[in-house]
């Protein structure tokens, strides 16, 4: 879902990408092989671990895009996409194929969205609960986000980069997202967890920007965010007690269904921003608890997130053939670890070797980008 970071790599960005990939296996295992609550109260706010995402892309991308225009550097629109496009969409059209090659009940629902609408990243606009590939409405958003993000920050550095009007559309494009679930509410009873709601880009994708926030204030607030990051570890501890309190408050759908459909995500969102903020200070303590496995489950998160929920439907007709426990311990390692090693063999083949190719596209990129840049200055010269 997200890309990760390079240089350098922070051990606690990697530790909340894994918590996020974990906390969606323990709710589509639940869910999906073994319809019970199989892990609790944890298990049933997996779901969160999407919302967990959302705040890490909004982040990262954020960051890539504010950084250099902090710096007064042009923006390459066309550099972004390629890059953009060269790291999600191979994995995403290979699971796409093999969901088309094997239609039907025995990798997802038994209805699906039309064809063009997966090829263009719009299936989420009307879908149901059940239907086939479902879980591909994050991505959706995702990539909506990735093309309207860049043409605001690129409209923003052609005006001089005006600070305040910045924060005002990021404030006002939160604020319109819980608008909009308040309306979805009110006009037609949508919750939070309807799918009207849950899958619609006009109610989540609200959740991306406080990551937004977060590279805004590093790039061009940087004194504010140096203090800020000296308290990293009461930010870490604020946000995790943050995110159990508003977590266990929806679960309890307490004060009322309106105002959790209307606040709970973006206030999920801003919770787990504390975090993700916390994370960028080296002496944070997420950054010195040493986690074995969770760098790797990090960096094959996305292609885990896309591989095992079809893992898992395949798999459960036969654990039922079998009469296997599905609650039981080892069962759960076992499938669990399926989805992975799943989304590892794509990591693996698919998405490393375009990920080479877009370390050589991009080398050759910044090199012609550079050798321009020299002859312009020459010959302004002469």
């Amino acid at each position: 879902m997200t890309e990760p970071v390079t240089t350098p790599r922070l051990r606690g960005l990697d530790l909340l990408r894994a918590a996020a990939i974990l906390l969606v296996l323990m709710t589509h295992y639940a869910g999906f092989v073994n319809r019970a609550p199989t892990f609790g109260a944890v298990g049933q706010a997996g779901w969160a671990g999407v919302d967990l995402f959302f705040v890490l892309s909004g982040y990262l991308i954020g960051n890539q895009l504010l950084a250099p225009a902090a710096r007064g550097e042009d923006l390459s629109l066309k550099a972004f996409f390629v890059r953009r496009l060269l790291r999600t969409l191979p994995n995403y059209y290979v699971v796409l194929a093999v969901y088309w090659l094997f239609p039907g009940p025995a990798l997802g629902g038994p209805t699906a969205p039309a064809a063009w609408r997966f090829l263009t990243f719009t299936q989420n606009f009307g879908l149901a609960y059940g239907q086939t590939f479902s879980h591909s409405w994050s991505l959706c958003i995702e990539e909506q986000f990735y093309l309207l993000l860049p043409l605001a920050v690129l409209a923003l550095a052609r005006s001089g980069f005006p600070l305040r009007l910045a924060w005002t559309l990021l404030v006002g494009a939160i604020a319109g997202g819980m608008a909009t679930r308040a309306a979805a509410f009110l006009l037609d009873g949508h919750d939070a967890f309807s799918a009207e709601v849950y899958y619609s880009s006009f109610c989540r994708a609200d959740e991306l920007l406080p990551g937004v926030a977060i590279a805004l204030l590093r790039n061009f607030h940087p004194q504010a965010f140096a203090r800020l990051l000296r308290h990293a570890n009461a930010l870490c501890a604020a946000g995790l007690a943050a995110s159990i309190g508003i977590l266990t408050c929806i679960h309890l759908d307490w004060p009322t269904t309106w105002v959790t459909s209307t606040f709970g995500f973006s206030l999920v969102a801003l919770s787990f921003s504390l975090l993700v903020c916390a994370s960028l200070a080296p002496h944070c303590v997420l950054n010195r608890i040493h986690v074995p496995g969770a760098a790797s489950l990090a960096l094959w998160s996305y292609a885990v997130y896309l591989v095992h929920k079809p893992v898992f439907m395949v798999l459960r007709p036969q654990l039922e053939r079998l009469h296997v426990d599905t609650g039981a311990p080892v069962t759960i390692v076992a499938v669990m670890a399926a989805g992975i090693a799943g989304g590892w063999l794509l990591y693996r083949c698919v998405e490393t070797p375009f990920m080479r190719l877009r370390a050589r596209w991009s080398a050759t990129y910044a090199t012609a980008r550079t050798t321009e840049h020299a002859f312009r200055r020459t010959a302004g010269t002469r």
